[in-house]
């Protein structure tokens, strides 16, 4: 259900769009954000509807939120064989990087962030509607599908492989070796960036896509040390209410904090697109542009004033007993009133 529902909004968020467009800003501002909620709560269907699929063909029990009931001997050499192929799968449609998310990625509650959803072949509904919608399903059936079962893979292969008689130090030891990663991977990109800005073509998108594989180990050790333990330290003997806590405070933050479009998963991006060393730098603007928008906010504020001091110095020259004096007067006197008036 979650799929087709993720699916639906996909090819009808331009129609939503318009529907969440308000010349309120209030009203603006709360249906876009019950959008974002809403695409939240479809979208952890979609993952979790995957993860049980993924379970289910692999014959993995859960024993409770930390630990794997049981593995057969044969299952870890199955699980490995599916994440190897299917991180091919991704690295041969160039599409490995869809697997990263945060701490590489953040996205700015900005007005075109919540309906952006690039697909694999970035097909429009004017090019045509039939192309349009079968880039859609290819995106989420087929891309959004592989990512969900390479991230249950590497997880699973972590529950076995790290400290699985002990899920206190498998927390741990996963998010000391998360947070590893993710530091030596933003120490790397300056290196990797000039690495990549001297080599072109399959070789440039094979050193890439190692740089993305490294760095999705980061993450999702990071996610899997920060959920375990969580469920390990904050109100275990109540899942239901830690996990509403949590759900709620964070949500609120990330709204307050303009970035609650990071809970999304937006789109299908390709592997080395941009030009250069640019395909191996993380998207991680949220102070750059915050400071932009101030400084564009100052940059017009003093421009606006330098204008009027302009205009106040030329109506002052013009002789007073003009007509058209009075007349520039008070269309100058009309736009000031406007300028400064709350939208």
């Amino acid at each position: 259900m979650g799929n087709f529902l993720y699916l639906l909004l996909i090819i009808c968020r331009h129609k939503v769009e318009e529907l969440t467009t308000y010349k309120s800003k209030i009203l603006e501002y709360i249906f876009k954000r019950s959008f974002t909620y809403l695409f939240t709560w479809i979208g952890i269907c979609y993952w979790n509807r995957g993860f049980q699929i993924y379970d289910s063909a692999f014959e993995i029990e859960i024993l409770d939120t930390t630990r794997l009931a049981a593995v057969k001997d044969n299952i870890p050499f199955g699980i490995i064989g599916s994440f190897v192929f299917l991180h091919m799968c991704l690295g041969c449609l160039r599409s490995l990087r869809n697997v990263l998310n945060v701490p590489f990625v953040t996205i700015v509650d900005t007005r075109s962030a919540y309906y952006e959803f690039p697909t694999r072949f970035r097909k429009t509904m004017e090019e045509k509607t039939t192309l349009y919608v079968l880039d859609c399903l290819f995106s989420v059936f087929i891309i959004g599908t592989l990512v969900v079962f390479v991230w249950r893979g590497a997880w699973v292969l972590i529950d076995i492989y790290l400290f699985p008689e002990n899920e206190y130090w498998s927390a741990w030891g996963s998010l000391v070796l998360g947070y590893t990663a993710v530091a030596i991977a933003f120490l790397m990109q300056p290196v990797m960036r000039w690495i990549c800005d001297r080599i072109s073509g399959i070789l440039r998108l094979l050193v890439a896509d190692l740089f993305l594989f490294f760095s999705f180990i980061g993450t999702v050790n990071v996610w899997r040390g920060i959920w375990n333990l969580l469920n390990l330290y904050f109100i275990p003997e109540n899942i239901e209410l830690s996990a509403w806590i949590t759900h709620w405070i964070c949500l609120i933050l990330l709204i307050l904090l303009k970035c609650s479009n990071t809970l999304l998963v937006r789109g299908v991006y390709i592997d080395a697109d941009e030009p250069a060393g640019k395909c191996v730098v993380f998207p991680i603007y949220y102070l750059r542009l915050i400071f932009q928008r101030e400084r564009a906010k100052k940059i017009n504020k003093n421009f606006q004033v330098e204008a009027m001091s302009r205009r106040k110095i030329e109506l002052d020259n013009i002789d007073p007993d003009c007509v058209c004096a009075t007349d520039l007067k008070n269309h100058i006197t009309k736009e000031n009133v406007q300028n400064h008036c709350p939208n």
